[in-house]
């Protein structure tokens, strides 16, 4: 089964970790439950990073692009609850991406999740896609893995929200890849060959991806509240 849903928001962030306990309790506990409540929010899992690192990446899968600006989502970003004021301000170095998927194979949850951010090179933007799209129809039947997923930011025109002002402004990523699976030598083998920097140069990509693995902490749908 692919990505639930044709949008989502991906978004990776450091938390101190003086904080690492009280984020994961709001997060699993309020903040989960919260946005899964929302109508059309299809699922969320949050990760950590697999090298033991403060860094977190979450991801939301929507049913549509314009749950993105649904006034049941806008209405929780400008009003967020106390717990939420206190803890977003700690969300350090965030990217938030607001993005349309392009792409979705394989499915499930597994354990790991690699992530990659990049850019296509000017004017080959449809070349990238259509070199990536066979390639990653073919990861989820390679051993250890499970799903390949393309992503594209696609920022909605909209207002900055009061989370976001509490944070402080995001930055934002461009195009995202993400590869899941249970095997870490696979994800090994795939970042020395076909998801190496040279070989996405040659599908049209930018130079010097962001490349993390991450584990998998939890994950919540609607019909889990």
């Amino acid at each position: 089964m692919p990505l639930l849903g044709t949008a989502a928001v991906a978004m990776w962030w450091d938390i101190a970790p003086a904080l690492r306990s009280e984020f994961e309790d709001w997060h699993s506990h309020e903040h989960f439950p919260e946005r899964m409540s929302i109508p059309r929010f299809r699922r969320g899992s949050r990760w950590t990073s697999e090298d033991g690192g403060g860094g977190f990446f979450v991801l939301y899968e929507l049913e549509a692009y314009e749950t993105l600006t649904s006034p049941h989502y806008l209405a929780r970003l400008n009003d967020p609850t106390p717990w939420s004021t206190k803890m977003m301000p700690h969300h350090r170095n965030m990217v938030r991406s607001q993005c349309r998927i392009l792409d979705s194979f394989g499915g499930g949850v597994a354990r790991l999740m690699l992530t990659l951010r990049f850019s296509p090179s000017i004017g080959r933007a449809d070349a990238l896609h259509h070199n990536l799209k066979p390639f990653l129809a073919r990861l989820p039947t390679l051993p250890g893995l499970t799903g390949a997923h393309l992503l594209r930011t696609e920022t909605p025109d909209a207002a900055p929200t009061a989370e976001q002002m509490i944070r402080g402004g995001d930055a934002t990523a461009d195009w995202v890849l993400l590869v899941s699976g249970y095997d870490s030598e696979a994800f090994k083998q795939i970042m020395g060959a076909e998801l190496g920097t040279t070989a996405l140069e040659q599908f049209g990509a930018l130079p010097s991806p962001a490349a993390s693995l991450y584990a998998l902490s939890y994950a919540l749908t609607p019909s889990d509240l």
